[in-house]
This record gives structure tokens, sequence and C-alpha cells, in this order.
């Protein structure tokens, strides 16, 4: 079974849908998919459902529920093996398990080369780093779970995927301005900072990246308009940082180059499932998941360790 989160939610086995057009049921499906090969519990299951306002009858509705998704299981399967239904969908005490690979569920692979990513990134590997968080985030295909309806649950993993993709970009650029790739990130950070008007950050990449371009007077424009936006909204100025990212660019500092070396880490995400495969050289990874991508298609703001958003890499 393949099943896609980071995009449209589907599920595909034998390549027939197993996904049902019904509400709840596709709800349910969707968090065992985001904790495949672990118990979801039916109070968690209720919760996702119904909120703090379930009906009496939810623990059985919850059990036909279960029933619905298995029988489209057990319709995608040759029927001298539809047994098998209940080892993919099986219950546990008070709970349910989806029992697949784990890399079969595309937010699973993502989150897998994301770790990947950063360990080279925190190694100074910067290219292998670019490389495989390229390829983790090629695998988004549009909001998580769109089509299903989502209650608090999915609502905090569909958050949770979001801002992970959100540090797994912010961490690719910052590896390819590394390797010098200025003028390649420009468009990218052009929308990206459009989108996030206060994401200190990236408009210090974008700032970085147009200087480095030969853009001296939009690099300054850049802080302009990002001091007027937390101005008007919030009240507050820029970090000392970027404030001294904006000196440095205002007296074209030849070293500005070696003054803008990042400090911090990019941090992980919380990963649904950690399968690293030791041994395997980051080129092998990269074709692995460019594969699993193929087969898949055919069948907010990074965090100082102070929690406040601001960029945390200028000396």
């Amino acid at each position: 079974m393949r099943v896609r989160v980071l995009g449209e939610f589907d599920a595909v086995l034998n390549a027939k849908s197993v996904v049902p057009t019904a509400t709840k049921p596709r709800q349910v499906f969707a968090l065992l998919a985001l904790h495949v090969r672990r118990i979801v519990s039916v109070p968690m299951l209720i919760d996702e459902l119904w909120g703090d306002r379930p009906p009496l009858s939810a623990r059985t509705t919850l059990q036909t529920y279960i029933l619905r998704v298995r029988r489209h299981i057990e319709a995608a399967l040759p029927p001298s093996e539809r047994a098998r239904a209940k080892e993919i969908l099986s219950t546990r005490f008070d709970g349910y398990v989806l029992n697949i690979e784990p890399d079969d569920v595309d937010a699973c692979g993502y989150e897998r080369l994301v770790k990947l990513g950063n360990q080279a990134f925190r190694s100074g590997d910067h290219d292998t780093a670019s490389r495989l968080l390229g390829v983790a985030l090629e695998k988004w295909q549009g909001r998580p779970l769109t089509g299903v309806r989502t209650g608090m649950r999915l609502g905090i993993e569909v958050a949770r995927l979001e801002e992970s993709r959100l540090t797994a970009l912010e961490s690719r650029i910052g590896a390819d301005i590394q390797l010098g790739r200025h003028q390649a990130v420009l468009g990218e950070l052009t929308s990206l900072t459009a989108e996030h008007p206060m994401h200190e950050n990236l408009f210090a990449y974008y700032m970085v990246a147009l200087y480095r371009s030969g853009r001296q007077w939009q690099a300054l424009e850049a802080f302009k308009v990002l001091r007027g936006n937390l101005d008007d909204e919030l009240g507050v100025v820029p970090s000392d940082r970027l404030q001294k990212l904006h000196q440095a660019v205002l007296r074209s500092e030849l070293d500005l180059e070696s003054s803008i070396r990042r400090q911090w880490q990019p941090p992980v995400p919380t990963a649904v499932h950690d399968p690293l495969v030791p041994g395997l050289p980051a080129e092998a990874l990269v074709e692995i998941a460019r594969h699993d991508e193929l087969v898949n298609r055919h069948s907010r703001v990074i965090n100082s360790p102070a929690g406040d958003g601001r960029a945390v890499w200028l000396r």
C-alpha cells in the first residue's frame, strides 16, 4: 500500500484506491496513516471525530468506521488474500494499528530525508544537505490531507507538517547559500518573504542573496520592508542581528561573507518514523528517494533557541 499525506489524501493498494468516500472513515484512515505501525487509541480517535462532545454510541460507531476502511482494503486484495485485511488494519487493546511499511507513507519518507539532510548540514556537507532536503521537499504535492476534514488531532498534525516543511525549506536555502547559489534562490526567497512578511530568517537570507548578487540597494530595501511589517503588525523593530546585517550591507563590507556564518543547527521535525539506513551513501539515499517518488506518482517561522523566530546566525 502507498499512502499520500503530503497533498490530496490517498491510499493505493494493488492499483486501487482504498480510501473511503465518507467523511469520518477518511478521518480515521488518515489518523492511522500518520501513526503507522503504532497503536492509535480509541479515545484518540473519538477525540478526532467528535471532540469534547462524543455521542453515547461513539465506540460502536467507531467500530463501524473501522469496518468500512477494512472492507475497502479487503476489496483491493486478491480473493485468496482478503483475510489479510484484518492484519493490515488490526485491532489492539483499546485501539487500532495500520500495519504497513513506514516508507510507504510519503510523510515518513520525507521526514527521514529531512533528518539526514540536517545531519549533513551540521557536519558541513552542504551539497549533500541541499540534495537530500531538496528530494524531501519534492514529495510535497499540496497542503497535507487535502480532502480530509480535520478535527483537533489531525489539525495538529497538519500544522506540524507545514512547520516542518518551512523548516526544511529554510535549511535547504541556507545550504544553497553556503554553496554560493545566491542567484538560484532569489526567486524562491522573493515568494517566501511575501508569504511570510515577518520571518526574519528568510529576510536575512534574502538580503544576503541580493547583496551577493550585486543588488545592494534591493537588499537594503528588503530590510526596510521587514522593518515596516514588524512595526505595523507588532510595534517592534528587527532583531539586533538583522540590524547588524543591515549595517554590514549598508557599509558594503568586504568581509560580509565571513560575518554571516550560521551558528544555529537546523531543528529536526518530530518524525512519524525514523528508519535510517546505516552504511548507505547520501547519493544512494537520494536515488532511493527519487525512485520512491516516481512510484508514488504513478501508482511558519523557524524559531531561535529563545523561541522568538529571529535569526540567530549572525555574529
